[in-house]
């Protein structure tokens, strides 16, 4: 098991966000989390990368075991060197080359020498179909294609796993097939993801897991094509049966 996490609680104020999520990712699977907004899913996302701090609930990841409520800082941030996360709306630098985003985060954080970052961020890049764009800004490139870029990224660092949060949620329709075929490429590498999605047809056909959320709970979770086929519970039923809408 890659990454377990039982009990995760959050909560914003006087709001209860998470209310004790269980959750579990074997190395190599794609799990999708599925769900109206507010369900928490976001959150969940956040509180596993340490972008918002957990109130309780523990970790287990590659074998450690972490309370997420008081996680010291050089655990944070040796956690975070194994993962990636893609961001909703790119978090791309403005002013900076497709290239140099993809390359930035290994020269300064990573300390990796320039030349071998270049070389990691040409190789990434050309993966995701922008070897022509290598030199673009973020103004020159299609929503997509800045999606792509972040994706790369992610990929540079050789995380052991990615976590997506509706990484196709800003795009136009048209260019959300191409956000997702990269995603199935990874997910066919064998490399470990966890989704955020509203896009049914990518969780039903590439995840090996999907995991319903609704309220901070986990109402449902099992392998995509069982829970797709035969929703044990209603709630679970009623959301797919509305195409991911509310019903």
């Amino acid at each position: 098991m890659l990454l377990n996490v039982t009990g995760l609680r959050k909560s914003f104020g006087g709001t209860q966000v998470l209310k004790g999520v269980d959750l579990s990712v074997e190395k190599g699977e794609v799990a999708a989390i599925l769900g109206p907004s507010g369900s928490g899913k976001t959150t969940l996302l956040r509180c596993l990368n340490f972008l918002e701090r957990a109130d309780g609930g523990t970790l287990t990841f590659d074998g450690e075991q972490f309370p997420l409520g008081r996680v010291p800082k050089k655990d944070i941030a040796r956690l975070r060197k194994k993962t990636a996360f893609v961001f909703q709306g790119y978090n791309l630098f403005l002013n900076k080359t497709a290239l140099q985003n993809v390359t930035e985060g290994l020269i300064v954080a990573r300390k990796i020498p320039r030349a071998q970052a270049e070389d990691t961020g040409r190789r990434v890049l050309e993966k995701v179909g922008l070897a022509d764009r290598m030199d673009h800004y973020p103004s020159q490139l299609s929503g997509g294609q800045q999606q792509r870029v972040a994706i790369a990224r992610a990929m540079a660092v050789e995380p052991e796993i990615i976590y997506f949060d509706e990484p196709t949620s800003a795009l136009d329709p048209e260019l959300t097939g191409e956000v997702l075929t990269v995603m199935r490429q990874l997910a066919e590498e064998g490399q470990t993801l966890l989704v955020v999605t509203h896009e049914l047809g990518f969780a039903r056909t590439v995840s090996n897991q999907v995991v319903f959320m609704e309220h901070g709970v986990v109402v449902e979770a099992g392998p995509s094509k069982e829970l797709f086929s035969h929703p044990r519970e209603e709630r679970t039923r009623a959301f797919l049966q509305t195409g991911g809408k509310e019903p």
